[in-house]
């Protein structure tokens, strides 16, 4: 028994020393796919770029996710660890993550906007991760209306999923006139100043390197975090929830980061980080299902408790806010301070979630009031109407 203590001492130990080359082999993965989407941009439409980022960067989140959900087909004890990591990975992302974007933004621009707070402008073409965001959000309300996840479900989350990528793969690519080769980094500059196929070579070698470092070091770097966290007295469900979805999307964070603190690209910023919404609220979502069945080894809903609708609430009316806030086609200063500090309360005052609820809703009411007195289409409307329009006409 003392041998097996002194062992697992040993191993959590290591583990914890492995962060070490794991952090910064992420940080680099990061960088290199951040490379790649900027120069893929000018190739393919800067969504569908978007979208494969978003793909590799979640990576080690469907990872995290697909053990969890096997483990609870297995011992169904485990059901609330898959949502309290689906709904943690969520909600970081937009009360976190979205704001750390602008205030980033805001930060770098501040002085080159006469000490004025700036504005995240987006462009026409981003309407459509505006709107692709609604429809799995939406489906997501009759998840929780009938209180389980079936793998029946899966079929309309996917399909969303794929139309998203098929609009994207409709839209051209980026104008040069809305951004040149000067405005890049060193290295996708010269990436994109190569000749002929050499140029689709260097991309994809891009996405593939920065894919491969991230796929061989993701789950090392979680068990040396987990390592620490252990070490730290930090339980398993605070773990599951907050602690694995931030170290799992450190990748997305860090590419944001690089991008926003540009200003100019802020908007690739908030888009790679709602691409990422859209990614986990359509086809990771439709592969916990899945992989629950075909661990159980037979066709079975995973049921949601009351505490489990409530945390399944909250997500689904925090993305809904976030859409909201994003149908002008801006994000200002104060639509990134109320998502912070909505997330900020719900996560230092867990026992105020359910009150949370209620304050989501009520903010919603409030911003959809404001749209039906303006009398106005919403801009990110007109905006998907122009981009459709002109590759669809």
């Amino acid at each position: 028994m003392i041998l097996k203590l002194i062992k697992g001492a040993a191993a959590a130990t290591a583990n914890a020393w492995s962060a070490l080359w794991t952090f910064p082999t992420v940080m680099l993965s990061a960088f290199v796919i951040a490379w790649g989407a900027e120069a893929a941009q000018f190739l393919i439409s800067q969504g569908l770029a978007l979208a494969i980022l978003a793909w590799l960067q979640t990576l080690p989140e469907f990872a995290v996710e697909a053990v969890i959900a096997w483990q609870a087909g297995k011992d169904p004890t485990k059901t609330h660890l898959a949502i309290a990591n689906f709904t943690g990975s969520l909600r970081l992302l937009v009360g976190l993550g979205w704001p750390m974007i602008y205030f980033v933004a805001a930060a770098f621009g501040w002085e080159r906007n006469n000490r004025k707070f700036v504005e995240i402008n987006l462009h026409d073409e981003h309407s459509v991760e505006v709107w692709a965001l609604l429809l799995p959000i939406a489906y997501f309300g009759i998840i929780w209306w009938k209180g389980s996840l079936t793998i029946w479900d899966a079929i309309p989350l996917t399909l969303f999923y794929a139309f998203y990528l098929y609009v994207l793969w409709k839209i051209p690519p980026i104008a040069e006139e809305e951004e040149t080769l000067e405005d890049l980094g060193y290295v996708p500059r010269r990436v994109l100043q190569l000749q002929g196929r050499n140029r689709g070579i260097a991309i994809t070698a891009l996405f593939l390197v920065g894919g491969a470092l991230l796929y061989f070091s993701a789950h090392p770097f979680l068990d040396s975090m987990l390592a620490i966290a252990t070490s730290l007295g930090v339980s398993t469900f605070v773990f599951v929830q907050w602690v694995a979805p931030f170290l799992s999307e450190f990748p997305e964070k860090l590419s944001a980061f690089y991008w926003a603190r540009k200003v100019r690209t802020a908007n690739v910023a908030l888009m790679n980080m709602v691409s990422s919404n859209i990614n986990q609220w359509s086809i990771l979502s439709a592969m916990i299902p899945v992989l629950f069945v075909i661990s159980a080894g037979r066709v079975q809903p995973l049921v949601f408790d009351e505490f489990q609708r409530h945390e399944i609430l909250l997500t689904i009316l925090q993305s809904f806010l976030g859409f909201l806030l994003l149908l002008n086609m801006q994000l200002k200063f104060h639509e990134a301070l109320i998502l912070f500090v909505f997330w900020l309360v719900q996560f230092m005052v867990p026992g105020w979630r359910e009150a949370m609820i209620w304050v989501y809703l009520g903010w919603c009411g409030v911003e959809i009031v404001k749209i039906l007195i303006s009398g106005r289409s919403p801009a990110a409307w007109t905006a998907l109407r122009n981009t459709l329009s002109r590759r669809f006409a």
